[in-house]
This record gives C-alpha cells, structure tokens and sequence, in this order.
C-alpha cells in the first residue's frame, strides 16, 4: 500500500455573500475531489491544539502526526533547517518577511503594511535586497540567511524567544502597535526601510505595477527544534513536495526525503506537474511509502483576501494534482491511500488563520465506498467523522487505531 496526502495550505475558508454564500473550496468546480468524495470517508480534524496560535507551522506537525505541543519550538527554526542553518542551542530563529509598506507617512510607526508578500516577490530578487540588509546591519549577532521568496532567516546569537506579531495578521493597519518591544530588532526594521525604499530593484518593481519589498519584517522568533525520526514514528518513509522553505525544514529535520522541483513557486503559478512527477516517482520507483504534496497557493490567495484567487487555486490543484495523481497511480497498478485537505482555514474575510477544523477526505483504492457528497466543508461535517485530536490523523490514515479520545469522537 502507498499514502499520499495533497495537502492545500489554507484552502478552508467560511461562506462568501460573493460567492453566492459558498466557500471557496464548495464554489470551485473540482470534480476530481469531488468524484473522489463519492468513493471515499469525508470528516472533519482538528489541527491546531487548544491554546496555541494557528499557523502552517503546528498545523502542518499535526497532520504530519507530531504533537504540536510536544515538538513545537517555533516557525523560523523549522525553516532554518530546510535552508541549512546550523543553529547553536542558544540561537533564536526569526523569520524574515521582505514587505510593503506605505511610503507617504515621514514617521516609520504611521506606515501601513500593505503586503506581506511584496507581490510574492521571486527569490532572486529577494535575495538581492536581503544581501544589501545583511551587508549593512548584519554582525556577529545578528546573521541573515537567504529563503525562498520573501521568506528569509534572521539568527540571533544567545538571544531569547520574544513575542512577534506576523505581519500578515495586521495587513491594511498602521505598524507602530505592532513593532517588536525588543530595541534592536525595532530599530533594524527601521533601517532596513530605509536601506530598501530607494533600492533600484524596487524603484524598477513600482515602475512595473509590483509593490516593493521595502522593509524587512521579524515573527516566528524560536529555537532549535529537535524532531523525532518520522520513519520510526509512522513505519514508512516519507518524501516530501513543496516550495516552502517550512515544510521542508520540517522534513529535513523528521528525516524525510526532500524533493527538488524546478519552478516551485509557491504562488498559482507553481510547477503543478513537476511536483505530481515528483511525488509519484518516489512512490512507484524511489522506494518511498509516503508522499506529502504541499500546495501554498491557497493560502497566499486568503491572505490577499481575494476569494476569485483562492477559487483558481484551489480549482489548480483538483485539475492539476489531484486528478493527475490518482489516475498516475491507477495506472502504475499500486493500491494507494489518498488524503486531501487543508492544514488550517485562512479565511479571505480576515485574511490570516484561525484554528477552526478543516475538511478532510480520505480515499481507498482497495475499499472504494459508495457515498453521495461532495468535498466542502458543509458536507464534511455531515459525514459523521470527527478527528480531535489532529496529530492522531496519521496513524488513522496508515490504518492504525484510532486512539480512545478518537474513537469517543467517532461514537458519539
């Protein structure tokens, strides 16, 4: 037996008045999902535990069968490791936007942040401007680190763990509640604006109808993370798919494989099928069990707030992975389990996480079932299956018991 799980960051959302009162994911045309459905278990799973702050970080452990609570550190140590940074037990990770700010306010506290992403500014681009950050304000202390995108790396030597607001929580509002209480790290995003606003790679970016990335934005502060081998967690060896430096500092550090996909992007216009090769391959050639195919698109679009987007992306993974993944594997003769869903909600509305259950549909090609829904989330929780405790989801996808607290929630 083969697993995969299709994952789309953020696909879960709450029904839109512009969408006819739908979500996105049960307004989209998918009907590869939803042919699926009808052959399959939906439910829904809760993946981020009671009190901690919903993110791809602690959802994707979840999903991935590790305890958030148990194995969390942090979000920019995960990373750190997929980039290759060698922290000290007395680093602190910090992740690195590359943002917009607004630019007419002479007063740094009065900006605005207008995009977490700066358009979803490319990598070489990025590091460009990164380069100019670190030449000027990095030192024995401070150590910046080269990301994909507009997700880069800042290291704090024997610094501490301090409370960092993401900057996509606060997009569209003034910054000067939301700036780090640390001095230095305040003072460094207000140089960093000042090193980025005149770069000639962003004059060029406003010339061409691109925000700027002009100013270097902190969160995710952690340290050194130390994940248990998902080999001998779950019995079977893992590879994992996708752009985003996290999901891969999380497999590099659980021991999984890491695919290399040429054009992964991270955006709509990801290497769909580089990525649907690559996890196919591991499972029919490369010796792999399980294949972890992390779509991010989803979740760029919620916090952009634009649910047309978020409809094409989730519309671009059904049609472009999905589809193309069952039918690969139909066709290589392999039994496979197949799971969909997303890691958290991010609704277009709020346009940042929430910690509400998400959708999950669950596929055997050796036990097809006959079934008459559709893959949304309404329909889901109508299945009747409700996982509480998210990180239990593994094992019951790899056809282990489900835990007491699991089966309580099956039962009642």
């Amino acid at each position: 037996m083969k697993y995969i799980i299709i994952l789309g960051d953020g696909m879960a959302d709450e029904p839109l008045e512009s969408l006819g009162g739908k979500t996105p994911l049960a307004y989209a045309d998918t009907p590869h999902m939803d042919r699926l459905s009808k052959l399959s278990e939906i439910g829904m799973v809760y993946t981020i535990p009671e009190g901690m702050s919903p993110g791809s970080d602690t959802a994707n452990l979840s999903v991935l069968g590790y305890d958030p609570a148990k194995y969390y550190s942090g979000r920019s140590p995960l990373e750190a490791l997929s980039i290759g940074v060698e922290m000290k037990d007395t680093d602190v990770a910090i992740r690195c936007n590359v943002v917009t700010l607004s630019e007419e306010e002479p007063v740094f506290e009065e900006k605005t942040i207008l995009d977490h992403s700066s358009s979803e500014i490319g990598t070489q681009e990025s590091a460009v401007l990164l380069h100019e950050v670190a030449k000027q304000l990095g030192d024995e202390i401070w150590q910046f680190y080269v990301g994909t995108g507009y997700r880069h790396c800042l290291i704090w030597a024997g610094g501490r763990v301090v409370p960092l607001t993401p900057p996509h929580d606060v997009t569209g509002r003034k910054i000067g509640a939301y700036l780090p209480g640390v001095p230095a790290l305040r003072e460094m995003m207000k140089k960093s604006y000042e090193i980025l606003v005149s770069h000639p790679i962003n004059l060029e970016r406003k010339k061409q109808g691109r925000n700027p990335a002009n100013c270097c934005w902190f969160w995710g502060a952690g340290t050194k993370p130390a994940l248990s081998s998902f080999q001998d967690k779950t019995g079977k060896k893992g590879m994992m798919v996708s752009a985003v430096d996290l999901l891969k500092g999380i497999a590099a550090g659980s021991g999984m494989g890491v695919a290399k996909v040429e054009g992964a992007t991270g955006g709509l216009d990801t290497n769909y099928t580089g990525k649907v090769e690559a996890a196919v391959q591991a499972l029919t050639t490369g010796g792999y069990e399980l294949a972890y195919v992390h779509l991010e698109a989803p979740d760029e679009m919620g916090h952009q707030g634009s649910a047309e987007k978020k409809v094409r992306a989730i519309e671009l993974i059904d049609g472009k992975v999905v589809g193309p993944v069952a039918e690969k594997l139909q066709e290589a003769g392999e039994d496979f389990r197949l799971l969909v869903l997303p890691d958290h909600p991010t609704p277009v509305r709020t346009r940042t996480h929430s910690s509400d259950p998400v959708p999950y549909l669950l596929y055997d090609s050796t036990r097809p079932l006959t079934r008459h829904w559709d893959y949304n989330e309404e329909e889901a929780r109508a299945g009747g299956h409700e996982i509480r405790v998210g990180h239990e989801l593994m094992e019951y996808f790899l056809q282990k018991e489900k835990s007491g607290q699991n089966r309580a929630a099956a039962e009642e």
